[in-house]
């Protein structure tokens, strides 16, 4: 990649990340300019993951305090995470490029719907858990969605985070901070596992990813700052309609 391209992707990153610390979905922004440089698309989605995972690292540390009491639930989920990361990224790598390329505007307009449903979601979240202790299930039935989900996120990282939030929700009751923080950690577990697994794969565009993964970082530092001068409904409303926009172009080419 020449300079240009990376200063554009590193950008983009930067853009992903300040869209990620405030309302979520950045990589509907960070997917669609990879390919728009000419990076193919699997190649495009597996530098992507690569660049993400100090993000999610991030993410996880900043919430260990909500961590505290719940060891018998990393000790499910975190595993589980990585195992179906690993399987989401081995589809990844055994898909064509012309099959993966022909997905991508389903995946992209998923990771939309899930992102315009996160409002939606997080009040049947709150609902669930405001029920009875009596009415609960055992921790150990939340393996049975969470392992799609995280075979979903190795294959294609948008809207993973979302989808964890979800299936935590409403199998555990808890509040939501502490399912919050359960699902960053679960989500680095996705993202981390599938990263480790690309790496082998002679497909991680580096230089698109290093820039990226600064950008990232600097972004969540900025979107942090900004974070109550910014609405995230708002911008998540922008994200939601680039993504649209972006899809309606994939499918039409």
């Amino acid at each position: 990649m020449d300079i240009i391209q990376l200063i554009f992707v590193g950008l983009a990153a930067v853009a992903g990340g300040v869209v990620n610390a405030l309302a979520g979905g950045g990589t509907l922004i960070t997917f669609p300019v990879l390919m728009a440089v000419g990076v193919p698309a699997v190649s495009a989605n597996i530098t992507n993951t690569v660049a993400l995972c100090p993000g999610y690292l991030g993410g996880t540390f900043a919430q260990l305090k909500d961590l505290k009491g719940q060891s018998f639930r990393l000790w499910l989920l975190l595993p589980a995470g990585v195992l179906g990361g690993i399987g989401g990224g081995f589809l990844l790598l055994n898909t064509g490029e012309q099959v993966f390329r022909a997905v991508v505007p389903y995946l992209i307009f998923m990771a939309v719907a899930l992102m315009a449903a996160q409002d939606r979601l997080r009040a049947l979240i709150l609902r669930s858990a405001g029920k009875t202790a009596g009415a609960t299930l055992h921790d150990a039935w939340v393996l049975v969605p969470i392992i799609p989900a995280a075979i979903y996120g190795g294959f294609f990282g948008a809207g993973v985070s979302i989808i964890v939030i979800a299936v935590l929700g409403l199998v555990l009751h808890d509040n939501l901070a502490r399912l919050n923080a359960l699902k960053q950690a679960v989500s680095f577990a996705i993202n981390i596992a599938a990263a480790i697994y690309f790496l082998f794969s002679g497909q991680v565009v580096w230089s698109a990813a290093l820039v990226m993964a600064v950008g990232a970082v600097a972004g969540g530092v900025l979107g942090g700052r900004l974070a109550g001068r910014i609405s995230p409904k708002v911008l998540r409303g922008v994200v939601i309609g680039i993504g649209t926009v972006v899809g309606v172009i994939y499918l039409v080419r």
